[in-house]
C-alpha cells in the first residue's frame, strides 16, 4: 500500500530545474536508499515529501493520517535544553498517559468504596492497556537505549545542548528523530558524526524498525544492510531498482555497459550514413537516397532517438597518483605512546610500527585519540610519554577532515596551484576538471563551497604533490558515492604508504591491509587484514562470549536441581500456577495480605509529596499493578479450591 506518491513533480530554483517530470510511489513500511551525486536533488525530494517544499508542477500525495519524521542534516534543537529531556520529548506523549494515570490512581483512591470507583477503575483499565500497548513504562529505558546507540555516555545525559559540539547535536537529532516512532522516516545522511559502533546498531534499529524509511546515506554497508530498494536520482529524474545498493550498483555498471554499446553501435551507424551521403548527395543517380537518409537522421533528432553520450550523464571524478620514489623501509615508529587532556585518557601505552608501502586504517569509537594521534604523528601535539615518530626524510600529504589548512580566501585554482606554482593555468585547469571543477567554477573562493567541494579541492592538492606517505582523516566524509569510489581507486594504485583514520567500513574493506584498533578501556589492537577481518573476529569472540553465558547458565542449572534433588524438592508442574499447591488458609492470608498492600499503595498515591519521587512512583505503579493481577488469580483460585473441597 502506498504511503506517498508524486506524480509528474516539476521542481527547480532560480530557473534551474532540480527535478523534472518524477513519478514515484513509496510504499508503506518499505526501507528505501535514495542514492545520487551531491546537488541531484536528494533533499529537495525530501523536502516535498515532507511538505516544507511545494513542486512547481505535479502532486505529492501523502496517505491521511501518515506521520513524517525529518532527519535534516543540520539540527534544530533548542540550546538550553538539558540533553536527555530533549531527546525525551520525543515520547511526551507517554509521559503524559503516565501523568493521566497517576492523577486517576489519585482520584481512585479519593472515591474507594463508592459507586464512582467502577467507572474510574474501567477509565483506568483502558488508558492503563494504551500506556502498555505503546511500550508501558519502557519508555524511559528505550531513551537511554537511543541515547547510548548513538555513542552519547551516561555522564552526557545532563549536559546542555548548547554545551554539545555540532557533531553531538547531529546524534542527538538522529536519537529524537527514532524515538517519535513516525509511520516514515526521512533520514538524511544519518551516519554523518557517528563511529562504527553506533554506524552498527543503527543498522540493526533500522532493520527492526516497523514503521517506513527512506535513507540518503553514502554509507554502503549501511545501504546494503537495511534497504530493499534502491532510488537514484540521475539527470533530474528517478530511476527505481528493487534491491541493495551492491546489486544496484552492479546493474547500474551492465546498464552502464549497454547504454555505451548502444551508443557507439548508433554513431558508427550514424557516420557510415553520413558518409554515404556525403559521398553521393552530388551523383546523379544516387541523390535521391542520400535525402532520404539525411532527411532519417533528422527526423530522428527531432524525435529525440538520437542517443546521448553515457559519459555525458555522469562525470566522474578522476584521480591518479604518480609513481613513489623509495625512500626509507620504515615510516611510522610509536613507542609507549601515551596523551590525556585533564581526566580524559586518549591513548595509553601505545606500541605501534608501520613501513613503507602499508595502507594502515586507524578504527576506535568517536573520542578514543585516533586524530589525535595522527596530529602527534605531524608534530602538531606532543605526546605526555613515549615517542612518535613519522621519519622526516619522507614527503608527507596530509587530509584534515576539519578542512583547516585551506584558505577561504583563495580561488578553487589559486590553492592547487600553490604546491606547484611553476605549472600554468591550462595545466591546472585540466588537472582540476579531473576533480569536476570546470569552466569558472576553478575561479571560486573556497570560502564559498560546500562540505564535498572542499574535500575535492583537498585531494587536488594531495594529488598534484603526490607525496610518499598520505595521512587521511576521514577522507571520505562530504563525499558521495561516486567520488568515494574514484578515491579507491585511486590509492589502490598509489605506490606510496596510508595511515588513515575512517569509519567508513566499505572504504576500509577496499583500502586497508592492516587495522589499528583504539579503545577506551581495553588494550590496543593490531589486525592484520581489513574491516572484514575483524569484522569477522569480533563475531567470533561475541559468540564465543555468548557461549560462556549460556554454559555458565546451564551449569548452574544443573547445580539448581540437584540441590533440588537431594532436598528432596520437587519442581512445580509446568503451566500451573504458583498458588495451585496452596490451601485455602494460605490463599485467603495471600489475599488478605494483597488487599492491605493495595490499600497502601493506593493511600500513598493521594499524598501530593509522593508526586515528586518520580522514581518511587514508577515502582509503586509497577507493583500495584502486578498486586491487582495477582488478586484475580488469587481469588479464582480460591474459589476453585473451596469448589474442590465441597466436593
Amino acid at each position: 500500500m502506498s504511503a506517498v506518491t508524486l506524480q509528474n513533480v516539476i521542481k527547480g530554483y532560480a530557473g534551474q530545474t532540480v527535478l523534472d517530470d518524477v513519478s514515484l510511489i513509496l510504499n508503506k513500511g518499505e526501507k528505501v536508499g535514495l542514492v545520487g551525486v551531491n546537488g541531484s536533488g536528494k533533499t529537495t525530494l525530501f523536502k516535498l515529501v515532507v511538505g516544507v517544499e511545494q513542486p512547481d508542477i505535479g502532486t505529492v500525495t501523502k496517505t491521511r493520517g501518515l506521520t513524517v519524521g525529518y532527519l535534516p542534516q543540520e539540527p534544530d534543537l533548542p540550546p538550553d535544553g538539558i540533553l536527555i529531556d530533549v531527546v525525551g520529548e520525543a515520547v511526551a506523549d507517554q509521559r503524559n498517559r503516565e501523568h493521566e494515570l497517576q492523577a486517576l490512581s489519585k482520584q481512585i483512591s479519593a472515591v474507594h468504596g463508592t459507586d464512582e470507583e467502577a467507572g474510574l477503575l474501567e477509565k483506568y483499565d483502558r488508558l492503563h492497556a494504551e500506556f502498555e500497548a505503546r511500550g508501558g513504562y519502557a519508555y524511559e529505558v528505550r531513551i537511554r537505549e537511543v541515547l547510548g546507540g548513538v555513542g552519547f555516555a551516561p555522564e552526557e545525559y545532563q549536559q546542555r545542548v548548547s554545551a554539545l559540539s555540532g557533531g553531538q547535536k547531529c546524534r542527538a537529532s538522529l536519537a529524537r528523530m527514532l524515538l517519535i516512532g513516525a509511520d516514515l522516516l526521512l533520514l538524511d545522511e544519518p551516519t554523518n558524526h557517528l563511529d562504527i559502533d553506533a554506524t552498527r546498531w543503527l543498522e540493526k534499529y533500522l532493520a527492526n524498525y516497523d514503521g517506513g524509511a527512506i535513507i540518503i546515506s553514502h554509507d554502503r554497508y549501511l545501504l546494503d544492510r537495511v534497504v530493499k530498494k534502491i532510488i537514484e536520482i540521475e539527470n533530474r529524474n528517478v530511476e527505481t531498482y528493487p534491491t541493495n545498493y551492491s546489486n544496484f550498483a552492479e546493474a547500474k555498471r551492465i546498464r552502464r555497459l549497454n547504454e555505451t554499446r548502444e551508443y557507439t553501435k548508433q554513431q558508427e551507424w550514424i557516420a557510415h550514413q553520413k558518409d554515404y551521403i556525403d559521398r553521393v548527395r552530388y551523383a546523379k543517380d544516387s541523390a535521391k537516397q542520400a535525402r532520404a537518409r539525411q532527411k532519417l537522421l533528422a527526423n530522428m533528432e527531432e524525435r529525440g532517438e538520437i542517443l546521448e553520450k553515457p559519459d555525458a550523464l555522469a562525470a566522474k571524478m578522476k584521480l591518479q597518483f604518480a609513481q613513489q620514489q623509495k625512500g626509507g623501509n620504515m615510516v611510522v615508529r610509536v613507542e609507549g605512546a601515551a596523551k590525556s587532556y585533564g581526566d580524559i585518557h586518549l591513548i595509553r601505552d601505545l606500541d605501534f610500527e608501520m613501513t613503507v608501502g602499508e595502507k594502515v586504517g586507524i578504527i576506535g569509537p568517536n573520542g578514543v585519540g585516533k586524530t589525535t594521534l595522527l596530529r602527534m604523528l605531524l608534530g602538531q601535539v606532543k605526546p605526555d610519554a613515549g615517542k612518535v615518530r613519522l621519519f622526516e626524510n619522507l614527503s608527507v600529504g596530509y587530509y584534515d577532515q576539519e578542512h583547516r589548512d585551506l584558505d577561504p580566501a583563495l580561488s578553487v585554482i589559486e590553492t592547487v596551484r600553490k604546491v606547484r606554482p611553476e605549472a600554468t593555468e591550462a595545466e591546472a585547469r585540466k588537472f582540476l576538471a579531473l576533480f569536476l571543477f570546470r569552466k569558472d567554477e576553478v575561479f571560486k573562493r573556497v570560502g564559498t563551497l560546500s562540505g564535498g567541494e572542499q574535500s575535492r579541492v583537498l585531494l587536488a592538492r594531495l594529488v598534484w604533490r603526490n607525496p610518499q606517505v598520505l595521512v587521511l582523516d576521514e577522507p571520505t566524509n562530504h563525499l558521495d558515492i561516486q567520488a568515494r569510489e574514484a578515491l579507491e581507486s585511486a590509492l589502490l594504485e598509489y605506490s606510496g604508504s596510508i595511515l588513515m583514520v575512517s569509519h567508513d567500513r566499505y572504504f576500509l574493506d577496499k583500502i586497508a591491509t592492516r587495522l589499528l584498533v583504539l579503545n577506551a578501556r581495553t588494550e590496543h589492537e593490531i589486525i592484520d587484514g581489513n574491516w572484514s577481518t575483524y569484522s569477522a573476529l569480533v563475531e567470533q569472540r561475541e559468540v564465543a562470549k555468548r557461549a560462556a553465558v549460556d554454559k555458565e547458565k546451564e551449569a548452574k542449572r544443573r547445580a539448581r536441581e540437584e540441590a533440588e534433588r537431594k532436598s528432596g524438592a520437587q519442581k512445580p508442574k509446568k503451566n500451573k500456577s504458583k498458588y495451585a499447591a496452596q490451601r485455602i488458609e494460605e490463599i485467603e492470608a495471600q489475599i488478605i495480605s494483597h488487599e492491605t498492600r493495595i490499600r497502601q499503595i493506593e493511600e500513598k498515591f493521594a499524598d501530593p509529596a509522593m508526586m515528586k519521587e518520580t522514581a518511587k512512583l514508577k515502582a509503586m505503579h509497577v507493583e500495584y499493578d502486578g498486586l491487582r493481577e495477582e488478586l484475580v488469580e488469587l481469588n479464582a483460585k480460591w474459589e476453585a479450591a473451596v469448589e474442590a473441597q465441597a466436593d
